[in-house]
């Protein structure tokens, strides 16, 4: 491999007649999320081949360099019939691309695509070739320590000598994460990614046979098994939802088919085929006890697509109203680079719609200005922080406010705890009202609201002398223990959103008791220099 250093990115919407490296392009030939192809001329060679360019916005990270070298060399070593050969892999002006050999033929999913148009199903010998031609692929490159990630039937290429080749191997593996990698990134296609794939990044032999086994749903029953509108929902559909049993939708599969759709779609890894061989074997016995004849090589001409005129007014679907489409995901198989980050948007978007339900129901004025919590709430706005100090120096305070006292009675000889003493149950107040702002724990609400409550009410009685009015003022005592319980149950139940308006009311009762606490303290002093 020639190395170049690189001088900028060309700004070029298509490469055709430029030259990238030994390779004259000619002409564009197929796209991807993460690349484009053009087929290309050798002229030492006199041969044509394909050139995959990757995404210049894909490649801007310092560790890309050393990664794509080493994975794509990797990939150039791989030798099998039924694996697209990389001759070459380079880099120019910024460009980074890998050259195989150009095949003849056309992609699974044009396959299934017209197929689906006329409403037929792929003939079941050709359809077990063409996995058996794959899972013999597979198998080699994952002794050889290559899993593909991003197997689909865009991945899969049906040339004209009959076979089933796989391409794309390494594709994602250099661009996304890598074993070398702690991050990494998620990336792919959800229609076929495994549970373990979508849920931590995880893959292995097993992760590739899965997405196998949903490209073999899709060739069985005409469509994939789990769909929805977005990201997230096709997501936990894979790890949560049971799989569709494809003779439920199409009666004519023999039952030993759908035995191997079951193996292979298991949502836990150890319960799948462990092996492209297992699979193919079990898939070749699935076929000989439904008797279906397996040919040693396709002979699938693609279906002439037979377009219908439609009877009436044709209507345009673009925008937010693709979502009307009925199988809208049909349409969006292009490998997404950026599923990690829509996930966590979604994830995200989610949480906010269960945990602020409860900010609608707060009244208006500046009560929902300081309590209505933000769209967003990352992490680190609720979980526990300055837990120390906030217990330190609640503490100190607690301290310092006595000390004050006992000097102001030792040397000024004011009486300060003879109408004040109300003010331990405040100060008190103050350290768990620290505590639970830096806690950000809804149940903090109960001792706090109780302790500081009570020395606020016994506070006024205390400094103004009239007791008496514990008579009519008694029934608050019960409301305010009523009320700061059903108040922390209220929270809990917010989630997210209860623990961001806990720390907010914890900073707000701190203040209140601070205020609370010095009022009380110079009014005693006002009232022992007064002699009352």
């Amino acid at each position: 491999m020639a190395t170049h250093t690189p001088k900028k990115f060309m700004a070029l919407t298509s490469l055709e007649g430029q030259s990238l490296g030994k390779y004259r392009i000619l002409e564009p030939i197929g796209r991807g999320g993460m690349a484009q192809v053009y087929k290309a001329y050798h002229p030492q060679l006199d041969r044509f081949v394909a050139v995959k360019v990757l995404r210049a916005d894909l490649v801007e990270e310092k560790e890309f360099l050393a990664r794509f070298s080493r994975e794509a060399r990797a990939v150039a070593a791989l030798r099998h019939p039924n694996i697209v050969q990389v001759f070459d892999f380079d880099m120019q002006d910024g460009l980074y691309f890998m050259v195989m050999e150009l095949l003849e033929g056309d992609t699974l999913k044009a396959y299934l695509n017209a197929y689906r148009i006329n409403g037929e199903r792929m003939p079941r010998g050709e359809m077990v070739r063409i996995l058996v031609d794959a899972l013999s692929g597979l198998g080699y490159a994952h002794q050889a320590g290559i899993v593909h990630r991003d197997l689909k039937p865009a991945n899969i290429l049906l040339n004209k000598h009959g076979q089933a080749v796989l391409t794309d191997f390494g594709i994602a593996q250099i661009v996304g994460a890598t074993q070398y990698t702690v991050s990494g990134a998620l990336m792919g296609t959800l229609s076929y990614m495994a549970p373990e794939q979508g849920m931590t990044g995880r893959c292995d032999a097993r992760t590739d046979l899965y997405s196998l086994g949903i490209v073999y749903y899709e060739m069985l029953t005409g469509k994939v098994p789990f769909d929805a509108d977005t990201p997230l929902a096709i997501l936990m559909k894979h790890v949560n939802d049971p799989l569709p049993l494809p003779r439920k939708i199409d009666a004519s599969i023999p039952e030993p088919l759908e035995r191997v759709t079951l193996k292979v779609l298991a949502k836990q890894p150890d319960d799948r085929f462990q092996s492209a061989g297992e699979m193919a074997e079990a898939l070749q016995a699935a076929a000989g006890e439904a008797g279906i004849e397996v040919p040693a090589s396709f002979t699938l001409p693609l279906p002439a697509i037979r377009p219908q005129a439609p009877a009436g007014p044709v209507e345009v679907f673009s925008g937010t109203s693709r979502r009307k489409i009925a199988d809208a995901g049909f349409a969006f198989a292009d490998t997404d680079t950026t599923l990690k980050e829509k996930l966590a948007r979604e994830k995200r978007k989610q949480l906010d719609q269960e945990d602020n339900g409860f900010s609608d129901k707060i009244s208006t004025g500046v009560f929902q200005t300081l309590f209505k919590p933000p769209s967003d709430l990352p992490d680190e706005i609720i979980q526990p922080r300055y837990v120390r100090q906030a217990a330190l120096y609640g503490s100190l305070t607690i301290v310092l406010f006595n000390i004050c006292a006992l000097w102001a009675g030792g040397i000024q000889g004011w009486n300060i705890y003879n109408r004040a003493w109300p003010m331990e149950l405040v100060l008190v107040g103050v350290l768990l009202s620290a505590l639970m702002a830096s806690l950000a724990i809804p149940w903090m609400l109960i001792p706090t609201g109780i302790v500081l409550f009570n020395g606020l009410l016994l506070g006024y009685f205390s400094l103004t002398g009239r007791w008496a009015h514990w008579r009519l003022l008694w029934p608050l005592e019960p409301l305010l223990i009523a009320a700061s319980i059903l108040g922390a149950f209220w929270l809990s139940r917010q989630k997210r959103a209860g623990r961001w308006a806990s720390r907010r009311l914890g900073l707000f009762l701190l203040l209140l008791a601070i205020v609370a606490q010095i009022a009380i303290l110079v009014t005693s002093a006002v009232l022992s220099v007064l002699g009352r």
